[in-house]
């Protein structure tokens, strides 16, 4: 331990706040099947931290997105995906959005209390909750915190719809959670992937599951009678969008029934964290990518406006989107609408009257 003698202070050094930060130890050893770990961030100790939030779902108020609520167990996200659009989250929160998002992770230890309060509440009317809305709810650390596994038992106890997106391996881990809400029609799940090539993963989203991971969760769920999916995303034109073919196939021969994709999102500091990422990584493509970026942004990096956020604009916006639809077309996605089952919730008055 370092200390130093302040002058006019009588404290040497800053011992660990027992209230507000956490100590997370390693995570069970059965659960090492689930991943293929990068190498630990080096440098850069990830700290974790309580989140006192009073309520746990966030509103969605965007035209553009098919959900109306979503949870978020975690803010900050260890995967460090370069392109995050969620990054300048973090600095509402103080922290930057750069190294700071990726090694300083807030925790909301009572989200399943949280919601099940929220279940329970007359006013709560049974729809879809997307987990993930922002940050991963299967990010590393939910290995060893587990508050991912506890909100779905609450779903599952409630009988309330639930969907998930994620890139991370370890949603296999709650298998048996996820094949029982399966069987009431209650739970569809989004495998994000990015690019098939591992090299590209492991340097644009370094903490993540590897491509290969991600393919074998979309197989292991499917064969376990899951609705699952596949979101090519994001897609960066010039860099991943010649993959949307192989991702769709390769996604859909493992058991995937619906695809989408959403091209790049880099609002305010992710625009310098990207191009920075892009012309260390690869500098003799960075300005080909950062001009087939401008391409669909109408001369910019980023968009924020509704509607054109999502799919770009422009002649290459418009090959990236009849691409997706003929693979789709090709592949089998997107046959059969989707539909969970909301006729099914149940609260806890609910079951007490049962076991009367």
């Amino acid at each position: 331990m370092h200390t130093t003698h302040h002058k006019g202070r009588g404290a040497g050094f800053n011992p660990p706040n027992r209230f507000e930060e956490l100590e997370v130890g390693p995570p069970p050893s059965d659960l090492a099947q689930y991943f293929d770990d990068p190498d630990p961030p080096s440098g850069v100790e990830t700290r974790f931290f309580l989140d006192h939030s009073r309520s746990i779902l966030a509103q969605n108020d965007s035209p553009d997105l098919g959900f109306t609520y979503s949870i978020n167990p975690y803010r900050g996200c260890e995967h460090g995906c370069v392109y995050c659009y969620a990054r300048p989250t973090h600095e509402y929160l103080g922290f930057s959005s750069g190294l700071d998002f990726e090694s300083k992770i807030l925790v909301k230890r009572d989200a399943p209390k949280l919601l099940e309060e929220t279940f329970s509440a007359p006013s709560w009317k049974p729809q879809v909750v997307m987990f993930s809305g922002n940050t991963d709810c299967y990010q590393p650390v939910e290995r060893t915190l587990e508050l991912t596994r506890q909100c779905l038992q609450v779903f599952l106890r409630f009988r309330n719809p639930v969907s998930i997106i994620t890139k991370n391996a370890l949603i296999q881990r709650d298998l048996d959670i996820l094949v029982e809400l399966a069987k009431e029609h209650l739970i569809f799940v989004v495998m994000s992937v990015t690019t098939l090539k591992p090299e590209l993963a492991r340097t644009m989203e370094p903490r993540t599951s590897s491509p290969a991971k991600r393919l074998e969760t979309i197989e292991k769920l499917a064969a376990n009678g899951i609705t699952v999916g596949v979101n090519a995303a994001p897609i960066i034109p010039g860099l991943n969008d010649v993959e949307i073919p192989a991702i769709l196939q390769a996604a859909a021969e493992r058991g995937a029934v619906r695809a989408s994709y959403t091209l790049v999102r880099l609002p305010y500091t992710v625009k310098e964290l990207f191009t920075h990422w892009l012309e260390r990584e690869m500098p003799d493509g960075a300005p080909r990518i950062l001009n087939r970026i401008r391409s669909v942004r109408n001369g910019k990096l980023t968009s924020s406006e509704f509607g054109k956020r999502m799919r770009g604009e422009g002649k290459i916006a418009e090959t990236i989107q009849q691409l997706f639809k003929a693979s789709c077309a090709r592949y089998d996605l997107n046959k059969q609408p989707l539909k969970l089952s909301t006729d099914r919730f149940r609260r806890a008055s609910d079951l007490q009257l049962q076991l009367l």
